[in-house]
């Protein structure tokens, strides 16, 4: 019996193989599209059964080639770039995709457990897992919420689990591949280590600058939380993944280059400090990024804690500080 996970070489499906390889588990099938072939050092030192390109893997699902042999999916394939403007590859591949393995999940009796994204809540500023709450702004969201609004229509009457899990912003180990996509603090890790400074946002959306804040999670967290519903198959629906706190994008600069400096032998300072000594410096808020941009997230986890999920979330200044200091020594490990 096989666990598959898609986008097994991308950022979270990959910490999410190697979770399961500290299980004790390595029947796992990883599927990828390795058109990036830079991802494979992701998936190096991972074992695992079987390696299946994206386009195989369905066409073998389809063929009924893993009858019975398929105890869950976990679904973290998609293109997850928020300025894609290629609208039929991105529904092919976020949306129709996902539909086929949820389809196949159903009738199989294979539960399925899928990526879904805070994207959905666009420029609202209650983030509950609600039609309502879901304004998404560009089509990476849209493409998202269209899933998550099929799931809803086979949910009163499925016969597997099907969970979604809104992700917010996740950084940590294993997301060099993402380029522009990767998180705020391995950009502010790179720049600070190339240039001495790190670069934010002027104000937008009536905040101050580098004061628009994200809820960010670190990869380990989004990790447990997806294990938790693999572990209580009784438990479907969509809920949201996130600390349930909100940071400034100054506290991540902060945490980051603080991080920088004491493995430099240099002690902490603070936001003020490294604004006037120029370690943080603020450019103009970017035009195309106008209407498509969160400057505000922070996860209700009330569905979350009513499915029974009870863990703690590590704090975003700790969990960057763990993060740069595994990138600084090379290791793999997430925060």
């Amino acid at each position: 019996m096989y666990i598959v996970v898609t986008g097994a070489a991308g950022f979270i499906g990959s910490n999410l193989v190697q979770a399961l390889n500290r299980r004790g588990e390595t029947n796992i099938i990883a599927v990828d599209n390795l058109e990036e072939g830079d991802k494979f050092r992701n998936l190096a030192d991972a074992d695992i059964a079987d390696y299946l390109d994206q386009d195989e893997f369905l066409s073998r699902l389809g063929a009924g080639d893993f009858e019975d042999d398929l105890t869950a999916i976990l679904h973290e394939g998609a293109c997850s770039d928020t300025m894609a403007t290629d609208g039929r590859y991105m529904m092919r591949n976020n949306y129709r995709y996902s539909v086929d393995l949820v389809t196949y999940c159903q009738d199989n009796d294979v539960p399925l457990i899928y990526a879904s994204s805070a994207a959905v809540y666009g420029n609202n500023r209650v983030f509950r897992e609600e039609r309502e709450c879901e304004t998404p702004r560009n089509l990476y969201a849209y493409s998202k919420l269209l899933f998550d609004q099929y799931v809803r229509q086979v949910l009163p009457e499925r016969t597997a689990q099907i969970v979604g899990l809104r992700y917010f912003n996740v950084y940590g180990a294993r997301e060099g591949h993402k380029g522009r996509m990767a998180s705020v603090a391995l950009h502010f890790f790179d720049q600070f280590r190339a240039e001495g400074s790190v670069r934010l946002f002027e104000g937008s959306d009536g905040y101050a600058a580098g004061e628009q804040r994200r809820d960010f999670i670190a990869v380990d967290d989004a990790v447990k939380a997806t294990l938790y519903f693999l572990d209580h198959r009784e438990r479907s629906g969509i809920f949201n993944v996130g600390t349930g706190n909100a940071a400034a994008f100054n506290d991540v600069a902060t945490a980051v280059i603080n991080a920088c400096r004491k493995a430099g032998g240099h002690g902490a300072a603070t936001h003020a400090d490294h604004l006037r000594e120029g370690r943080i410096v603020y450019t103009p808020f970017p035009p195309q990024l106008v209407g498509k941009y969160q400057s505000f997230t922070q996860a209700d986890l009330s569905k979350l804690r009513a499915a029974g999920y009870t863990e703690s979330f590590v704090p975003v200044g700790d969990g960057v500080h763990r993060y740069v200091e595994s990138l600084i020594s090379g290791s793999p490990s997430s925060p």
